[in-house]
Formats: C-alpha cells, structure tokens, sequence
C-alpha cells in the first residue's frame, strides 16, 4: 500500500520528544564533506524513479512514485517542497525550495544564494513542521528510521540508492517526483552542450597536463587530496577530460590525507585548491594556504609556474548540477587563457 505521510499539526506536535531524536547523528550519510571522505554508493544509472497515475486532478491531486522504501503518494502538483541536501536540483528545475540544508560546522549551499529559512541538520525535525512543506524529497543520508519520522511531517521521496552517485539520474528522479520531467531534459542537454564545449577548451589549453585537487582542512591543518572516484570532483576528470596526478588516479578512496613523505611526489602541473569552510578572506584560510609555500611543495611544477587556482569552496563541495556547471566555469577561467 503507498504511504501517505500528512499528520495533522496537532497530532504531529506531539511527536516532538521523537523527531527532536531524528538529525543528531543520522544525516551523515551524503553531505558534501561526509561524500568527500567515502561514501562509494552502488554505481550510476540514468534510472528515474517508477510512477503510477493517481487522483491527479483539482488541488488535492495525487501521483503514486516508487521511491528506496516502495510507493508513497505524492502531490500531483508540489507547491512548497523541502529538498534536503538537493536544493541544487531544485532551483535547476526553476523551483525554489522552502527550506535550505545547513550544518553549523559546515554552513550551507552558499552559490545557490537561496533566501530560505535554514534547516539545521543536526537539530531536531520540529523545525520543518514550522515550514508546513507538502514534499519532502531526501538524499543517501536518510535511514529507513529517520525517512518514517520526515513520512510523518509531510509525504516524502527517499532516492534510490543505486543513482546516489549519479547527478544526471538525480535530476531525472528530483524531476521526475516534481511531475516535470521535460524540464529535467531541457536543463541536461543545455548541461551536456555546455561540457562538450568546454572539455575541447581544456583540451586544447591543459593537454594532458596533470592535475590535483586539494582540500585545505584548518582544523586539523591537513591537506587532502580528491581522488578521481570523489563524487564531488571527479568529473573533472570523467566529464571535463582533465588528466589526473598519478597519486589521484590510483587512488580507490574519495580522498587521502597528505603526508609530508609523499608531497614531493605529487606531480600536479595545475592545483585547484579550496578550504574546507568560509572563504578566502578568513584569516584562517589565509594562513592554512602557506602551507603550500612550505619547502616540500618547492619542487611541485605548479607551484613553479604559479599554476595554483585558489576556488571558493561552496560549489566545489557539491556534486548536484548546477555546483558542477560552476566547476566547469571556474576551470575555464582558470585555465584558458
């Protein structure tokens, strides 16, 4: 039988004590930084999700989808849609979101410059009752647990574990629960046209030049290296055509910490390098790029040559859509000249 998830007000008001239990802890699952240090996901599929007509007609209309947990009925016509962790493909379909994901250590989806309340993540789900959404549609880091207590708020939409590593397939699915699939298509092939273009700009500019990404992690003062299996970046080198240092090439994990031993060895004729937070105005951050100044990176060709791309992190630690389009921006400006 589909769910359908709608509780009065009242009645879901007293669930407080549980939903206040839901975020500490559960949604960890598929946030950029969490993404960028392993999760491996099942593989890419271009699979939207499977959907049934219902009552869909009048303002009450109904469309049955199948989501990870099985059908769940939907509006046919979603008006106030909460998209946790997928606002990007949200405002790609021209639909902007009620709410907006956010941790206090890591801040939110600062390049989509969205107005909407804040949703913390590792306080309670009280929150959205607030916010009265009509769908709620919810990424990798929602447990069969947690997705009963967002059920309870307003219908909602898990995706499917096998597209988690896959933005083309996410969009179709985010698309396909909207009920406006056509729109999806429209926004993949401007995306697609825009890559091909692009990847022949880096081609003719950059060659076969070796490239690294970094993570400038102040906390802890550590610098991580993303891997060419990091879902947040790795189509820079499967979509965009850029070749990878050898260390990043072989690597199986999203990322590897650097150590001392193995930076002379990094190989990198271009570095795209960003911290794990703020911006580059932040003290912080400004004393953490030095490093990189250090006697290990001397030899580094692209600190030879000055070929080091200091790149607002904000869009770089997402792999929805819209972040990937900016990626592609930001390395043409880079590195075309």
């Amino acid at each position: 039988m589909a769910r359908w998830g709608r509780w009065s007000v009242g009645a879901a008001l007293l669930l407080t004590m549980v939903l206040g239990l839901a975020a500490c802890g559960g949604n960890s699952g598929s946030s950029a930084e969490t993404a960028g240090a392993g999760n491996t996901g099942k593989g890419q599929t271009n699979a939207a999700p499977e959907s049934t007509a219902g009552n869909t007609q009048g303002e009450n209309a109904t469309r049955t989808v199948v989501d990870e947990f099985g059908e769940v009925v939907v509006p046919a016509h979603p008006q106030r849609v909460a998209a946790i962790y997928l606002e990007d493909y949200l405002t790609a379909l021209g639909v902007t979101p009620v709410v907006q994901w956010y941790h206090p250590n890591w801040g939110k989806q600062d390049y989509l410059k969205l107005t909407a309340p804040q949703f913390d993540i590792t306080g309670s789900l009280e929150q959205l009752l607030d916010i009265n959404p009509d769908l709620i549609i919810v990424d990798g880091a929602v447990d069969a647990a947690q997705y009963e207590l967002y059920s309870k708020i307003a219908p909602t939409y898990r995706l499917k574990e096998e597209i988690l590593q896959d933005s083309t397939a996410i969009l179709r699915a985010v698309a396909d629960v909207m009920n406006m699939p056509e729109q999806a298509e429209a926004v993949l092939a401007e995306y697609e046209q825009k890559v091909a273009e692009g990847k022949a700009k880096l081609e003719q500019a950059v060659g076969k030049e070796k490239v690294a990404v970094l993570r400038l992690n102040v906390a802890d003062k550590s610098i991580a290296l993303f891997g060419v299996k990091n879902r947040l970046t790795g189509l820079i080198y499967s979509q965009f055509g850029l070749e990878p240092v050898p260390m990043a090439a072989e690597m199986s994990e999203f990322q590897v910490l650097l150590s001392e031993e193995v930076v002379p060895d990094l190989e990198a004729e271009h570095i795209i390098v960003f911290p794990a937070n703020g911006t580059w105005e932040d003290p912080e951050n400004q004393q953490a790029l030095k490093q990189l100044e250090g006697p290990l990176w001397k030899n580094i060709p692209a600190i030879q040559n000055g070929k080091v791309y200091k790149i607002e992190r904000s869009h770089w630690q997402s792999g929805a859509i819209t972040a990937n389009s900016m990626k592609l921006d930001d390395l043409l400006k880079s590195m075309v000249k």
